[in-house]
């Protein structure tokens, strides 16, 4: 009965430090970097939603290690160019991508 137990508690530690890495994806090297890129994914979010010069619903922000990836549509160029000063403007952001299409 010992052993049984014995067996079943090291298979359950195994398990727990083999899964325990994967709380972090999309290529972050530790779980500070995934919190980091969530919280600046916010804040920009945030700051976008509080513009008038911004419409957070039509663009899509995305956060990796520091580098924020800005995608959809804006109304016109200004909009766009509005939307990249303001991810630019969050602390702890290395630099931004602006993929946002301007429509027509």
């Amino acid at each position: 009965m010992n052993i049984k137990t014995l067996l079943t508690a090291a298979m359950l530690a195994a398990t727990l430090l083999t899964t325990a890495g994967c709380a972090v994806g999309r290529g972050q090297e530790t779980v500070g970097a995934y919190v980091d890129d969530a919280g600046i994914t916010t804040l920009v979010k945030s700051r976008m939603a509080e513009s008038k010069l911004v419409s957070a619903a039509a663009i899509s922000v995305e956060t990796l290690n520091g580098v924020v990836m800005l995608s959809g549509f804006a109304k016109n160029s200004t909009e766009k160019a509005t939307a990249e000063s303001i991810a630019r403007g969050v602390n702890n952001v290395r630099s931004v991508r602006n993929e946002i299409a301007v429509r027509p």
